[in-house]
């Protein structure tokens, strides 16, 4: 915005548009690109995949776990997802279940087998670490443009890739975050990274996604998650083993009530 009144005023252009219509304009565009990174990503209906979760502290210690995740696409709302922990023994059976909402609070349990019963994940706790890690729950729902209100930023090339900026500041109740600038691939509407700043506007995360791969010649997904805290120096490190789509899911397969006995 700075650069456009200066190159105007070096034109010595006397029409000036008023700063309200330039936000507006800001605005339009990042919404338009917001939508367009979820259109592109619609109709994949279900998935099952395998991951593996590498947690690494500030001394580069590393921990490793492996995860079985469940997917479901829902028409006209926020997806559904079950998350089960295989291994190793400590977190073995741990199971996490989210209902993704575009306007109403997301839901959200975790069956932990230490304690034998169902928690429900308050709102006022979704910006909590998602069992230990330095994902927070609020990280593990699905992207929905509606949570958001958008600022277009610019454009600059992250992993090789011509990227659309923008800004997302979260419209939904108790965020750990004031905003989250996003970098978006020009190419296919890819999130090729994404920074976090905390309640002090402070950068807090740093999200890579890499490594992407072309399933159904149509939905692209990252084998690699990187999540660094670059206030803690802690690291976690998502590895997609293996994605399977059209897995012929339901929602008979994300019930609460049967989290104990997720598997």
């Amino acid at each position: 915005m700075i650069a456009t009144w200066t190159k105007a005023l070096l034109l010595i252009t006397f029409t000036i548009v008023p700063p309200s219509t330039l936000l507006a304009s800001d605005s339009t565009k990042a919404i338009e690109i917001a939508t367009e990174r979820k259109k592109r990503d619609l109709g994949w209906e279900s998935s099952e995949a395998s991951v593996t979760m590498l947690l690494r502290n500030a001394q580069g210690q590393e921990a490793k776990r492996a995860l079985s995740i469940k997917s479901l696409e829902i028409d006209g709302d926020g997806d559904k997802a079950l998350t089960v922990f295989d291994s190793p023994r400590d977190v073995k059976g741990t199971a996490f279940l989210s209902f993704s909402h575009a306007l109403e609070p997301d839901e959200q349990w975790i069956y932990l087998p230490a304690l034998k019963r169902v928690k429900r994940i308050s709102s006022r706790n979704k910006s909590g670490p998602f069992v230990g890690s330095e994902f927070a729950f609020e990280d593990m729902t699905s992207y929905e443009v509606e949570k958001f209100s958008y600022e277009y930023i610019g454009e600059e090339e992250v992993n090789g890739e011509e990227c659309f900026v923008i800004k997302q500041v979260p419209q939904y109740e108790y965020s750990g975050y004031t905003s989250q600038k996003v970098w978006i691939d020009k190419s296919h509407y890819r999130v090729q990274k994404i920074e976090f700043y905390d309640k002090k506007e402070t950068l807090l995360k740093v999200l890579h996604l890499k490594d992407y791969q072309l399933y159904e010649d149509k939905f692209w997904r990252p084998m690699r998650s990187e999540m660094r805290n670059v206030q803690t120096r802690k690291s976690t490190y998502l590895i997609t083993e293996k994605i399977d789509f059209n897995t012929e899911l339901s929602d008979g397969d994300f019930d609460k009530n049967r989290l104990k006995r997720a598997r």
